[in-house]
């Protein structure tokens, strides 16, 4: 099978994409029943990070041991990567160790290299420009609680972070569309998301008119890592741009919350709403796990029947 990469949300077609969701369904039921499921027997998966992480790298880690694999912790710091060794030599001498590498990095770039000269494939476990496994859980939770995605109205509500482009690619790919709202300054950037055009997503001045009738308000952190040093101006630039209880009674009657975390409440997201029945932001975190399951032995098996 050729190898296949998941770098960006767009490098898997719809069609592969509504086979993991169902795949997903499957491996989550198996997990719940305690049905002990290994296809990945004595397969590796190489995990490196070069940002902090906590629900990545749990999740890809239990996910490959639950699948019947191993997975291997590297931290750029402590090896040659962090000690200037070229991308390029260390793909090769990774994916000649390894079935499967998960990065999580900074610039694009760095994965895009990487995957250029590896043997196996490689997933983007969160770069400063896109997180496709998170959105592949977010969609995945909504399908769960309110089933297809499809024409249905997503509001995103602060940063155009990499979690937001990635969100506007899966509009595209996944037919539904998007509702931004950023302060002045912060807008989408539709070259760096890597999007075709304009036709699934719409911006707005008022978070309050991006949320009504939206059938899912999402948000994240008003400072994403790496930009620490603009906390204070972004503190003041996204005042007034925290999801609050009145904005999700003019959401859709059945909308729901989602936030990829960590959460800082009274910031970006009120405690009311983030606690509240409309939030699913647990069943999310929880299928980061799942998802990824279904994503890792697609990469390596392709589908199965």
């Amino acid at each position: 099978m050729a190898i296949r990469h998941f770098l960006q949300f767009k490098d898997l077609s719809r069609d592969e994409l509504d086979y993991l969701f169902e795949r997903t369904r499957w491996i989550k039921r198996q997990f719940k029943s305690y049905q002990q499921y290994w296809p990945l027997s004595d397969r590796t998966l190489v995990m490196i990070f070069e940002k902090a992480s906590t629900r990545t790298r749990l999740s890809f880690e239990a996910g490959m041991q639950q699948l019947g694999g191993s997975a291997i912790y590297l931290n750029t710091r402590d090896s040659q990567l962090g000690r200037g060794e070229p991308v390029e030599d260390a793909a090769q001498v990774i994916s000649r160790m390894s079935d499967l590498v998960m990065i999580r990095t900074f610039e694009q770039e760095i994965i895009e290299r990487f995957a250029a000269n590896s043997r196996v494939p490689v997933i983007n476990g969160l770069t400063n420009e896109y997180h496709p496994c998170q959105i592949l859980a977010d969609i995945f939770t909504f399908i769960e609680h309110r089933g297809p995605i499809q024409g249905k109205t997503v509001a995103w509500i602060g940063d155009s972070n990499n979690v937001c482009n990635t969100l506007l690619q899966a509009a595209e790919v996944l037919d539904f569309n998007v509702h931004v709202s950023t302060p002045p300054g912060y807008e989408v950037e539709p070259e760096r998301a890597g999007l075709y055009g304009h036709a699934h997503y719409e911006e707005f001045a008022d978070p309050m008119e991006a949320a009504r009738g939206a059938d899912l308000v999402t948000t994240d952190v008003w400072t994403s890592m790496g930009f620490e040093a603009e906390n204070e101006e972004r503190m003041r630039d996204f005042a007034d741009w925290q999801v609050d209880a009145d904005m999700m009674k003019i959401a859709g009657k059945d909308a729901v919350f989602m936030h990829c975390l960590p959460a800082h409440r009274g910031e970006e997201v009120a405690a009311e709403v983030i606690d509240g029945p409309q939030s699913v932001v647990w069943d999310e975190a929880e299928n980061r796990l799942h998802t990824q399951k279904a994503l890792m032995e697609y990469l390596l098996l392709g589908k199965v029947e």
